[in-house]
């Protein structure tokens, strides 16, 4: 088997790391692994299937031989290097949010539209982790019938904010416990004991960036131009894995049985509906795995042709570290 070049731009966060899991997991073809990150962190060394591998500085000199660079880097890094990974000839499989809406590029879910990897130009876009959990969650019943409408809450983890997000988290429950007071850093408020409406800033009458990502990232994906979506998302006070509650309205009626069989047999999914038993989706569960759980299906009460859904997934592994070296993976297999 062909052995491949890598480099991981921005190694040492959190998503680096699970990137480099990941890779091990699914024992990618890899000849040579490059661990790319700022010079402060150029000195370390990780631990990768029994050997060190040191941390280089992110330059563009590095990504010469490369054949793939999985990005888990800001925005502002992605957008600096991209040009000289495409001009080194390797593909950029990017989970920042730079390129996602460029009409050249690929925005890619493996288990939805894996056929979109073939129009790269030499950068590919990781969808958004709320977009990665919801989209895989209900992408089956856009086969039966195509969904029109979209009404999404998000309940998403602290770690979605980075590595700083759990300390926060555990550092304020500890103070609190103590009676103590908080002084919040990585959130805009206390997140302990609280829920804040707010993930991001407000792109569009009253809705954040972060809320218009599933409809604008969802048209691209399921190649539905017409889709209509509004969302509310929600910082919750869990360390990992991203719950949301989905009404999906489709053109024709589609039975909750038929619903349930659908997803049971969707990639990615795995159905965990039986409220009598108590089971369905919850975070604890669905933490470092890649499946999206997805349960308490039923009838939605307001509308003929829809219906209610929660789906629960990692949003580190599924929705950016996983997702990514799926995307890899399609490139490989090309």
């Amino acid at each position: 088997m062909k052995q491949y070049k890598v480099a991981i731009l921005g190694a040492t966060g959190a998503v680096g790391r699970e990137m480099m899991k990941v890779l091990a997991e699914r024992d990618f073809p890899i000849s040579e692994l490059h661990l790319l990150a700022s010079q402060r962190s150029v000195g370390q060394a990780v631990h990768w299937k029994g050997h060190d591998i040191p941390v280089e500085v992110a330059c563009d000199e590095a990504f010469q031989g490369m054949d793939i660079v999985l990005g888990a880097a800001e925005n502002d890094i992605a957008k600096q290097f991209a040009p000289a990974i495409v001009k080194a000839g390797a593909v950029f499989v990017d989970n920042s949010s730079a390129f996602r809406m460029d009409p050249d590029v690929p925005l890619i879910v493996p288990e939805i539209n894996p056929q979109d990897v073939k129009k790269h130009k030499g950068i590919i876009s990781n969808p958004n982790c709320t977009t990665i959990v919801s989209l895989v969650a209900i992408n089956a019943l856009n086969h039966d019938s195509p969904i029109e409408s979209i009404v999404a809450s998000s309940y998403q983890a602290v770690s979605g904010a980075g590595a700083g997000g759990p300390i926060e988290l555990m550092d304020e429950v500890e103070l609190l416990r103590e009676g103590k007071s908080v002084q919040p850093k990585v959130f805009q408020y206390q997140i302990a004991y609280n829920v804040i409406p707010q993930i991001g800033g407000e792109a569009f009458e009253g809705y954040t960036s972060e809320e218009m990502k599933m409809q604008n990232e969802g048209r691209k994906i399921m190649h539905l131009p017409e889709l209509k979506v509004s969302c509310t998302c929600v910082r919750v006070p869990v360390v990992r894995s991203h719950s949301v509650s989905i009404v999906v309205r489709t053109k024709e009626k589609i039975s909750v049985e038929r619903a349930r069989e659908l997803i049971a047999a969707a990639p990615g999914c795995k159905l965990v509906d039986d409220l009598a038993n108590k089971r369905y989706p919850m975070p604890l569960e669905t933490s470092d795995q890649d499946l999206v759980f997805v349960g308490r299906i039923r009838d939605d009460l307001t509308s003929d042709n829809g219906l209610n859904i929660w789906c629960c997934g990692d949003q580190v592994r599924k929705g950016a570290a996983t997702n990514a070296v799926q995307i890899a993976q399609l490139l490989i297999e090309e």
